[in-house]
């Protein structure tokens, strides 16, 4: 049988499967998605390495060669991630409901020489998030390290905004990443190694007012990621589970995201560019860390609602409104990308570069703490026996002799 005729029946074996398992699911038509159909190079067959029954203990994503796919790839911190993976010699598959925002970044990966695969895919819909898994792992490979990053708010007080509204957020933000999360893990765990990324937000600790649907989704996805993590505990499974908890950043999200605000969206301040959380999230897929948090502001929310919540609702209260809004005024009649993406391309970044900082030193010292620590505790031995030496046995006899002797002599001149 030949190689080409392999992988066909290899396919259908698994929508058969995937009919099975998702029998009764509904299926929006195709139609209302779109279609990637730009011609793509017919890869070779490849023939798969028998999976050792181990882990990558140090570094999971090794690069050149790793398969990742990049859910909300077609822009944003999706976008920055997919640029990042494959500027570190890694294969991407991209996944996003816009055609026009896939093809710009495929293009940017072309130039790259990544090869890629592009699926306009909606995460909501678990039917269309494992067609593309299995296709990606099809034209690619195995899948090593799957992010989901595919978000969508709205800007709105909870009187304004829809149950339709409401439930689409959910639907986007938290259940397409679950969908991912167990798509990936179908396929690493008889591989028994493999690393979901969950992209985070400083909001899964702290809520603010105004995206009281995307707070809620990521407070959900982060209790979704403590379980499952459990989970892989109690099964000594080496498919590791991390997640990156990101600070305001500077993506088209403000500019495209529903609002029913009188004047246009903003990140709260200060923001930081989108090529910072892509590269937080190469990292953490490299390394065993639970979470990982990006930037000053992260930690410090994080902190603060674990010590004081009560003081930041209050706070909150009084400055969470204009926050997070510009001077100018909003227009109502703009397109947004709840229900269905824009029809070109968004780009990585937003309308704040001049208002954005490209590194943060929180993060330089997360990513070097060990070698921190080390220095720290060097420090202290280094004064300890500094210490030590100035308070030596010979030198408190010294001072105690000279003390005494001028005892003795005071004690002389009393009695003459």
């Amino acid at each position: 049988m030949g190689c080409g005729a392999a992988r066909r029946n290899a396919i259908g074996d698994r929508r058969l499967r995937l009919d099975h398992l998702l029998d009764g699911v509904s299926k929006p038509p195709v139609s209302s998605l779109g279609t990637h159909d730009a011609a793509r190079p017919t890869l070779p067959c490849k023939v798969r390495v028998p999976v050792l029954r181990r882990g990558y203990r140090k570094q999971v994503a090794k690069a050149p060669g790793s398969v990742v796919v990049v859910t909300g790839a077609s822009s944003g911190v999706g976008r920055a991630t997919a640029r990042a993976f494959g500027r570190e010699g890694a294969s991407i598959g991209l996944i996003a409901r816009g055609s026009e925002g896939l093809d710009g970044v495929q293009k940017q990966l072309d130039e790259l020489e990544v090869r890629s695969v592009a699926i306009p895919t909606d995460v909501a819909d678990p039917l269309q998030v494992r067609e593309a898994a299995l296709r990606i792992e099809d034209e690619l490979g195995p899948i090593e390290v799957w992010v989901n990053d595919a978000m969508t708010t709205v800007f709105s007080p909870l009187a304004s905004i829809t149950p339709e509204e409401f439930r689409r957020v959910t639907e986007v933000t938290y259940l397409g990443a679950v969908y991912g999360t167990m798509e990936a893990f179908r396929l690493m765990k008889p591989r028994d190694r493999g690393v979901i990324v969950q992209v985070g937000s400083a909001l899964s600790y702290r809520a603010i007012p105004l995206q009281s649907a995307y707070c809620g989704a990521k407070y959900a996805l982060r209790g979704f990621t403590d379980s499952l993590r459990c989970e892989l505990q109690h099964e000594g499974s080496n498919v590791r589970l991390t997640m990156v908890q990101l600070p305001a950043l500077n993506t088209p999200q403000f500019e495209w995201s529903r609002s029913h605000m009188p004047r246009r969206a903003q990140p709260v301040p200060p923001i930081y560019q989108p090529e910072l959380a892509a590269d937080a999230i190469v990292w953490a897929s490299r390394h065993p860390r639970r979470e990982v948090n990006v930037g000053g502001t992260t930690t410090a929310t994080i902190v603060a609602q674990k010590l004081w919540p009560g003081l930041l609702d209050r706070y909150l209260g009084r400055t969470g409104y204009e926050a997070q809004q510009t001077d100018l005024p909003e227009d109502p009649g703009r397109s947004d990308n709840l229900f269905a993406p824009v029809p070109f391309d968004l780009g990585a970044h937003g309308r704040f570069d001049d208002r954005s900082h490209a590194r943060s030193v929180q993060w330089w010292m997360s990513r070097h703490r060990t070698t921190i620590a080390a220095m720290g505790a060097t420090t202290v031995v280094l004064l300890a026996r500094r210490v030590g030496r100035w308070r030596s046995p010979t030198l408190l006899l010294g001072t105690r002799e000279h003390t005494g002797g001028g005892r003795n002599r005071a004690h002389r001149r009393n009695a003459a």
